[in-house]
């Protein structure tokens, strides 16, 4: 038998037997709507712990209008990053009382769509979201003015915003292999609508080299380890042929090092290998990967910071734009 099965749950009149007080005068220490005397306060609040009491969230948002739930809309969960990301979101609305659930889209503007409309139905309290596709109008529609939303990566007119300065680290990034020699660097990107900024980091550091790409057009990508190992034999076909590959994220640089491997390729001699993202298995590829950290964590609280201030009525001013710095990494395949 399960051990719990026999477990109550804890109710108010439970509470209110225990402290010797009426239910009424549970409700008001809990809620802290109307004066209570010290004494009487102690005793409830004692009662509470002992008997392990949790108030009735589906009850309080009824009487309050708010659920104390966010919901987390991301392209793809099993991209390392966003784990990360979710983390630090629900350090920061933690302090609030908030609690997130997170929804997978796999980049798919359909499901992003449902996914806005089915949590606005469930009376979510705000809403964090990293789409590649819609638009603010796309958004709005369904949420209203209602719902806060923080947008992550870009920013987006009306809606508060936090991204990495990934303009500034690919530039970085480009720019650490021309310093290392190289002159023919291929780029692999990421899905339609991703990772502008990243291009045109690339693209800025090639153009002030007096250089341009290799091939012409950066070879786009789903940001996945086969993407990788799939690009390099294209990459590799280009005339001249590159010597270095910036890759829009680490799983993508991973994969081109799995397949330079199979083709018995030396990464960094023969061909060298920069990422994006810095994620737990950056550190541990052979070579270790040299890539930009993306404060993953620090933009998942920040995008909580933003959240919470807007759904607690703390702050009604325009739309913030928050960038963090994204910063090289240097290991060994560059």
């Amino acid at each position: 038998m399960n051990r719990f099965a026999s477990r109550r749950r804890v109710t108010i009149a439970d509470v209110a037997t225990q402290a010797g007080v009426s239910k009424t005068t549970v409700s008001h220490v809990v809620s802290g709507n109307r004066p209570v005397s010290t004494e009487t306060r102690v005793r409830v609040k004692r009662a509470i712990e002992q008997l392990g009491y949790r108030p009735d969230g589906i009850a309080r948002s009824l009487r309050t209008s708010r659920t104390h739930m966010i919901a987390l809309i991301i392209p793809d969960i099993t991209n390392p990053f966003y784990p990360i990301l979710s983390r630090g979101l629900e350090h920061a609305i933690d302090v609030g009382g908030y609690r997130a659930f997170i929804c997978s889209s796999d980049g798919d503007t359909e499901r992003e769509l449902d996914f806005l409309a089915e949590v606005c139905d469930r009376r979510v309290d705000g809403i964090v979201l990293d789409s590649f596709h819609l638009t603010v109008e796309d958004v709005r529609a369904i949420t209203g003015n209602d719902v806060p939303v923080v947008w992550i990566g870009g920013t987006h007119p009306g809606v508060d915003s936090v991204q990495p300065d990934d303009e500034r680290g690919a530039f970085e990034a480009t720019t650490h292999l021309l310093e290392r020699g190289h002159r023919e660097i291929a780029m692999i990107d990421g899905p339609e609508g991703s990772g502008t900024s990243r291009r045109e980091g690339y693209l800025r550091a090639l153009s002030r080299a007096g250089l341009t790409p290799v091939p012409e057009e950066p070879l786009r990508s789903d940001w996945t380890r086969n993407a990788g190992a799939n690009a390099l034999p294209r990459i590799l076909s280009a005339s001249p042929r590159p010597t270095a590959v910036f890759c829009s994220n680490d799983r993508t640089a991973i994969g081109v090092i799995d397949a330079a491997h199979e083709l018995d390729l030396s990464v960094p001699d023969d061909l060298a290998v920069v990422g994006f993202d810095d994620i737990e298995e950056a550190a541990m590829t052979t070579p270790p990967l040299t890539t930009v950290r993306n404060p993953a964590f620090e933009t998942g609280q920040a995008a909580g910071t933003l959240l919470t201030e807007r759904m607690a009525g703390g702050y009604r001013g325009r739309a913030r734009a928050m960038t963090l710095q994204a910063s090289l990494v240097v290991r060994a395949t560059s």
